[in-house]
């Protein structure tokens, strides 16, 4: 391992200047004035692994679709083939004055580089690009590879690009790296994950607003009657009210209380909703968000009952559920609870599986002994999150016979989404050697 570890150790100035490029590419794909910027973000991936020997191209699933980047690097004859799946596109930046420096100009700071897209996920683009690097011309096995450009807004065209490209990208062992680790200095193999549904919930209560002193305290406005309906979604613990959905386990994991806060962002005098453990709650459980709230503004606002108000409704489902199973659920708690007789309308925006991995077999010994090896003795744990990659049940249906890894660059302050995100650099390295080794693990195996 010590060759290895040195050559990873020497590569990662160069790696950090082509990921540095790669965050200054404002490739927003929920933006259409920066679809161009998704375009450079995919032809500088297929040029980056084109120079390392892959066959790279820029396919889509049909003309003027996202772009993502396919390609191959062939090992010995007979190797294991492994796909390596990252995405280009980012998140919006959202206001730049939250952030300490430009969101798309990568800045050092202590032991962290910054910017949209340092870690989710160009980092992953980054993290497959080391390892291959690392390996050189004694590639042990055969390399597929998958970049998507479209990630951040749904994967719509997804199941379209595994069908239309099915043999170019078949392999026996996935590893999706869009997730993280425990914490510094403690790697991981993400072996659930939560799915979601979105769901715009709008109530009507009159054919136009009124005035509220000539009618308020008889007719109800809409505010009155979505908030009343929206306070139903959760009990007085704050647990999820929804009948119907699935709970269970988690791994015996301790989330210290000091990590909770820190990592939470939590006011200090902010209490924890729910119940059982932390990361019950956190994995395992259902959990509703109200995202979105379409009603007047304050500023101007003028004494009139509003006829119509809308929110956005995300539940994150456990493990175990269906998206189907949980819309049918909400909307059977919503037409239950909507007060006053008011008009209830519900859209559906879209929903994404649950995934939860059978974490045992060859690949998943090959990926515990690398990264233990990789971050000096240290064993990786096997951790739920919260978020949804709803993709990988995509996978697992298109490819079943493959073991699924899903790995990552994320730490618990990587703030991926937020302002400041941020790679730790020092973590990044050890996830470089732990890729390479595992490549090389894979082809022992």
């Amino acid at each position: 391992m010590t060759d290895l570890k040195t050559t990873v150790h020497d590569l990662m100035p160069a790696l950090l200047e082509d990921l540095k490029d790669l965050v200054r590419i404002e490739s927003v794909s929920a933006d259409p004035a920066r679809l161009s910027e998704v375009e450079k973000s995919a032809e500088k991936t297929r040029a980056l692994f084109a120079a390392e020997g892959f066959e790279a191209e820029i396919v889509r699933a049909y003309d003027g679709a996202p772009p993502a980047v396919v390609g191959e690097k062939k090992g010995p004859e007979g190797a294991p083939v492994v796909l390596l799946y990252a995405h280009h596109d980012v998140q919006p930046e959202n206001d730049p004055a939250d952030w300490d420096s430009a969101p798309f100009e990568p800045t050092v700071r202590g032991d962290r580089l910054y910017g949209r897209g340092a870690a989710d996920d160009k980092a992953g683009i980054a993290m497959h690009l080391g390892a291959v690097r690392a390996l050189g011309d004694s590639l042990p096995v055969t390399l597929r590879l998958f970049i998507e450009g479209e990630e951040e807004v749904a994967s719509a065209t997804l199941p379209e690009l595994l069908e239309k490209h099915q043999d170019r990208l078949k392999a026996d062992v996935i590893i999706i790296g869009d997730s993280g680790n425990w914490d510094i200095g403690v790697p991981a193999l993400t072996t659930s994950l939560r799915g979601l549904i979105r769901v715009d919930v709008q109530v009507r209560t009159l054919t136009h607003a009124v005035h509220s002193g000539m009618w308020g305290g008889l007719v109800p406005d809409a505010i009155m009657a979505l908030t009343r309906l929206l306070s139903t979604l959760w009990t007085e613990d704050g647990s999820c009210a929804v009948e119907g959905l699935v709970s269970g386990p988690a791994a015996d994991v301790d989330y210290p209380e000091e990590r909770l806060r820190a990592e939470s962002g939590a006011a200090p005098g902010t209490h924890w909703v729910g119940t059982g453990s932390s990361v019950e709650r956190l994995w395992t459980k259902p959990a509703v968000t109200v995202t979105g709230i379409d009603a007047p503004k304050v500023d101007g606002a003028s004494n009139t009952l509003t006829p119509v108000a809308r929110a956005k409704v995300t539940i994150r489902i456990a493990p175990g559920d269906t998206g189907e199973n949980a819309v049918a659920r909400l909307q059977a708690h919503l037409e239950k609870h909507v007060p006053w007789g008011a008009e209830l309308s519900t859209k559906v925006i879209d929903t994404g599986e649950a995934t939860v991995l059978e974490a045992t077999g060859p690949a998943y010994d090959a990926a515990r002994a690398a990264f233990t090896e990789a971050w000096d003795g240290v064993a990786p744990i096997d951790m739920g999150v919260g978020g949804s990659i709803p993709f990988i049940a995509e996978f697992k249906e298109a490819f079943p016979a493959a073991s699924v890894l899903v790995t990552g660059v994320e730490d618990p302050d990587t703030r991926a989404h937020g302002p400041n995100e941020g790679l730790h650099l020092a973590e990044f390295e050890r996830v470089v050697l732990g890729e390479a080794l595992l490549l090389r693990n894979l082809a022992q195996g």
